[in-house]
């Protein structure tokens, strides 16, 4: 499903960041914020990012390099905001697709200042780390990761955003921010495993409340919807990894919206186990409606919100905006991305 319209407004002019020639290169400030709480705990993981870094550094004449690791508690993106705010050409993050996003939102948030934005980098750390397959950065070695960062040149690199918080794969409404909730106990008490992943979604979907009754409106069309989920794709890489449609409509930046029917728990429940067979069909098990401009309004004035696995509670209305140049990512010329772990979501 598609809805077309004319363009709303235009919005302010917002500040890019300035692309180093590949010249540049061997002069790069870089400063990686090292999560070690993301999937591979191994602290001589970061040994290895720091030696490469700052041994390379030694070698080329590199001004500056630093490991700032998070430590217990200590705010990831206050550490972030302040390698930003030190004037790094790069600044990097090694961890999931969470500690990215909240370095990619540090570097978002500084658009209006007068210093030049920082580059992106990425050291994969995750479980699944998407957004550093959907960018053909070396998964399993963070040395090869680290050099990327010295070598590689810049390229624009598309994020999303809802009311002001940042996204680089998804953000949902409804069951989705539901099952994260419930996951967080069940590993807590059970621990990290895939058995517990697909319990917490029976468990979340068999007690969810009743459905999100919505005020849709997309580039400016207008439509009603009453459905248990609202799904905003960000990631062209993560829908071809499901087998869903839109990702071509995700590469000319736009947003996936994909609503699921109402059909009731038992329904929602079986949509969930086609998904995750890589089974769900459109029509059938969803709606996809897709644009650059996406505000969903609620009857409820507080819901819980998911943000690339991690969750929060918003207000009313959502809305979601693309911004397609504002970020340069540090990694190699595109190509074919990676593939994912099987069972990954």
């Amino acid at each position: 499903m598609q809805l077309s319209s004319p363009q709303g407004p235009a919005e302010p002019a917002e500040r890019t960041a300035d692309v180093q020639t590949d010249s540049q290169t061997s002069s790069r400030r870089v400063c990686v914020i090292a999560n070690p709480g993301s999937g591979r705990r191994d602290p001589s993981l970061f040994q290895q990012i720091e030696d490469t870094l700052c041994g390379d550094a030694s070698s080329t004449g590199l001004p500056s390099c630093e490991v700032r690791a998070v430590e217990k508690g200590m705010a990831l993106d206050k550490l972030a905001r302040q390698a930003v705010d030190d004037g790094f050409d790069v600044v990097a993050a090694a961890g999931g697709d969470g500690t990215i996003g909240a370095v990619a939102s540090a570097i978002f948030d500084a658009r209006k200042g007068a210093k030049p934005l920082p580059h992106l980098g990425i050291i994969p750390l995750g479980t699944f780390n998407y957004v550093a397959r959907s960018l053909n950065i070396p998964l399993d070695d963070p040395a090869a990761a680290a050099r990327v960062l010295l070598t590689s040149p810049p390229r624009a690199f598309s994020i999303g955003e809802v009311n002001g918080r940042v996204f680089l794969n998804n953000a949902s409404l409804g069951a989705y921010p539901a099952i994260l909730d419930q996951r967080e106990g069940i590993y807590k008490r059970w621990g990290r495993s895939r058995m517990a992943a697909y319990w917490s979604v029976i468990r979340a979907l068999s007690t969810l409340g009743t459905p999100l009754s919505m005020g849709i409106e997309v580039d400016g069309s207008r439509i009603r919807k009453t459905s248990s989920l609202a799904f905003v794709a960000k990631s062209a890489y993560q829908i071809d990894e499901f087998d869903l449609p839109g990702a071509d409509e995700v590469r000319k930046d736009r947003f996936a919206l994909f609503v699921a029917p109402d059909a009731g728990r038992f329904g929602l429940i079986l949509r969930a186990i086609r998904l995750a067979g890589r089974t769900a069909r459109l029509g059938r098990d969803m709606e996809m409606i897709y644009g650059r401009d996406v505000t969903i309004t609620t009857r409820q004035k507080h819901r819980l919100m998911a943000r690339d696995g991690e969750k929060e509670t918003m207000t009313s209305p959502f809305r979601f905006r693309l911004h397609p140049d504002v970020l340069q990512v540090v990694a190699p010329p595109a190509s074919d991305p990676q593939p994912a772990p099987e069972g990954s979501a």
